[in-house]
């Protein structure tokens, strides 16, 4: 069966690479299977394609809002329409399971619906003054180009929460998907060209961060960037961005869940499974660390390891799977690194060898891992592993929960399992993390609700998500108007 080969879109028309390189798109569950092929672009063609979204901002930005909201619309139409097609595609690339692929894509046309309505109502503000011969009043504005660069592990609901604010707002956008799932980008990209997008508004490049993303990034005429990866990766962009350019990173996370004594332990359980091993464990905000009473510890960890010991791996495409194969064969040799690790820290409960056999053989699969005995100083405690591996810390208090869940560079995601109101309130107010959640997993954020980390897992800046995206992708003018 021949591989079908994709191009980028750039200044309103699909075109070939120019160089002819390209790269494939493999199935993580059978990387014998070249699912797709995709650009290999050069720098030159990225710079091509941010002087084609400044070529076509003003054309854009002069699009009556109302409009720029039916392209929105239009492109949530196509992709729930097609979202099953779309859902195999994502998890023949990606790996997980077709029913959260499914999700992703209608959640996507989610996203594009809820900013063509928010869109409409973003403005700016009259403010009262002591002169009746003035009017004193802010307009909002675009940016300009927005580079949007975007991971693999969510790779149609984070680039359209990031594209959608942008475009409503009035912004041109440069899209570079992660080249280890283009497909479902280059999916959202052709919905929103399908429906009606003047020529440069959308930019869509793939290729290899190193050779595309320093034009995305460090170009003057980029003036914001909106990148969700690696920490070390945001560090790179965020040195290299010029002064006059805005940078929302959306990074790692070691995402802690604070089992109290007083908890329903099967849901605790459940919120551990769910939000540390769902989709493999490659979620940024997905739990890493239990913290877990004493008095309740050993039977927690029994319930926990029966629990896991239950999941099915195996490919997405297969009903009944709960676990899907790691996205990328880095990520593998990076979980299997840091499964030997964990031997060496702590005790080995079960789970983390690579799965070699029958459907497994010739995937990225590895058993999900589970760690006890572990202290918070450990590695497999402090550093992102971006996978199903699971590190229970026993605690004698809340107090001291709270305490080590903070000891630690990022601030990504909290939970805590408990049913005292006082320790609900009192965990929102002590947790340090920009999502905080009582008595659900610590993955997971709504379309209309702010969504960021703190420390070292974002920016601080600017959220995404939410009307606080459309805040990023717009500046303010304040008008002083004399009658």
């Amino acid at each position: 069966m021949a591989v079908e080969v994709f191009r980028n879109h750039v200044g309103g028309r699909w075109v070939e690479s120019a160089g002819g390189r390209l790269f494939d798109d493999l199935n993580p569950h059978d990387t014998r299977e070249v699912v797709a092929r995709f650009p290999a672009s050069s720098a030159a063609e990225a710079r091509a394609a941010v002087e084609a979204a400044q070529a076509g901002f003003a054309a854009w930005r002069a699009t009556p809002v109302t409009r720029r909201a039916k392209v929105l619309q239009e492109a949530a139409a196509r992709l729930e329409a097609r979202a099953g097609e779309y859902a195999a595609e994502l998890t023949r690339e990606e790996g997980k399971p077709l029913a959260q692929a499914k999700d992703e894509f209608l959640r996507a046309a989610q996203t594009l619906r809820f900013y063509a309505v928010e869109g409409q109502t973003f403005g700016g503000e009259v403010y009262p003054n002591d002169d009746p011969q003035m009017q004193v009043y802010s307009l909002r504005e675009p940016l300009g180009v927005v580079s949007v660069i975007s991971p693999w592990n969510f790779p149609v609901s984070i680039p359209s929460r990031k594209i959608a604010p942008a475009l409503i707002s009035g912004n041109t956008v440069v899209f570079k998907p992660s080249s280890d799932a283009p497909l479902s980008g280059y999916r959202l990209a052709e919905a929103l060209v399908e429906s009606g997008l003047t020529p440069g508004a959308l930019n869509f490049i793939t290729g290899s961060a190193a050779e595309v993303g320093p034009p995305l990034v460090e170009a003057p005429a980029v003036r914001a960037i909106t990148f969700t990866g690696s920490t070390a990766a945001g560090e790179r962009i965020h040195r290299s961005a010029p002064l006059t350019t805005r940078v929302q990173l959306e990074l790692g996370g070691k995402n802690p869940l604070i089992v109290m004594d007083d908890a329903d332990l099967d849901q605790a359980v459940d919120l551990a499974v769910k939000g540390g091993l769902s989709l493999s464990g490659q979620a940024c905000t997905g739990t890493s660390r239990i913290f877990v009473m004493q008095a309740v510890a050993g039977a927690f960890v029994d319930k926990l390891a029966a629990a896991m010991r239950s999941l099915r791996v195996g490919s997405g495409l297969t009903a009944g799977m709960d676990i899907g194969p790691l996205a990328t064969a880095a990520q593998l040799q990076t979980v299997l690194e840091y499964v030997a690790i964990g031997k060496r820290e702590a005790t080995h409960v079960l789970g983390g060898e690579r799965l070699t056999h029958g459907e497994h053989a010739h995937g990225w699969y590895v058993r999900p891992a589970l760690f006890t005995g572990v202290r918070n100083d450990m590695r497999i405690a402090q550093e992102e592993i971006f996978g199903p591996v699971l590190a229970v810390i026993e605690v004698a208090s809340y107090a001291e929960a709270i305490a080590q869940a903070n000891d630690s560079r990022y601030g990504l995601a909290a939970a805590i399992a408990t049913r005292d109101p006082r320790l609900m309130h009192a965990f929102e107010r002590d947790i340090q993390a920009g999502t905080v959640k009582i008595n659900r997993t610590t993955t997971g954020n709504l379309i209309n609700a702010p969504f960021g980390g703190l420390k070292w897992s974002s920016t601080s800046t600017f959220r995404e998500s939410g009307r606080a995206a459309l805040e990023f992708f717009t500046q303010v003018k304040t008008v002083y108007r004399g009658l």
